[in-house]
């Protein structure tokens, strides 16, 4: 069971072999509604918007949503990490997700979650 972080479904719809590798050899697959909404701002057309939404079904994602504790946990990271480490709000919803889940997170991304202690990373290398 993991969280996966929105550039490794960017990837994976990208076509990049190693990242839909990474989500197919998870039994069970989540992703916050955060990573969710990114991907649908990302799209130029409701083709595209169709297309995700077909991605997510094919794979048997679990859209997670914002609750009121990851919602509060987030707030709290911002706090505490927006200027130390530049954490933006949908990073610290997307840990904050991870943590009162708790699931490991997968990305790409280790520098915009490395200072947060509440979350086990699960780092994708893309190359």
């Amino acid at each position: 069971m993991m969280l996966f972080d929105t550039d490794i479904l960017i990837w994976t719809l990208r076509g990049h072999a190693k990242a839909a590798d990474r989500i197919a050899r998870c039994t069970k697959r989540f992703t916050s509604a955060v990573s969710y909404m990114e991907l649908l701002k990302g799209a130029r057309d409701k083709n595209e918007q169709r297309e995700i939404k077909k991605f997510l079904h094919c794979y048997g994602f679990e859209i997670l949503p914002i609750t009121e504790n990851i919602s509060h946990r987030a707030v709290i990271y911002m706090e505490e990490f927006a200027i130390k480490s530049g954490i933006d709000m949908p990073d610290a919803l997307i840990a904050a997700t991870a943590c009162e889940t708790p699931l490991p997170l997968v990305t790409g991304n280790y520098k915009d979650y490395k200072d947060i202690p509440d979350i086990e990373l699960s780092i994708f290398k893309p190359n």
